[in-house]
C-alpha cells in the first residue's frame, strides 16, 4: 500500500505541475476600452484530478504499513 501510494504522489504531482503550467498558459486576450483583458480558456478538469491523486497517494503513503 505505501508503495502505491508513493507512484499515486509521484504521478500526482507531476501532473498537476504540468497540466497546471499547461493551463495557465491557455488565454485569450482582448482589447477593450484601451484595457487588456485576458480571459482564461484552460480545461482544468486534469489539474483537478492530479491534485486529487496528489492528496490520495500523500495519505496513502502516510497511513501505509511499513
Amino acid at each position: 500500500m505505501k508503495t502505491a501510494g508513493l507512484i499515486l504522489l509521484i504521478l500526482g504531482g507531476i501532473g498537476t505541475v504540468v497540466f497546471g503550467i499547461q493551463a495557465m498558459q491557455d488565454s485569450d486576450s482582448f482589447s477593450f476600452l484601451g484595457m487588456d483583458i485576458a480571459v482564461s480558456t484552460a480545461n482544468w478538469t486534469p489539474v483537478i484530478i492530479s491534485a486529487v491523486l496528489l492528496v490520495i497517494g500523500l495519505v496513502m503513503t502516510s497511513r501505509g504499513k511499513k
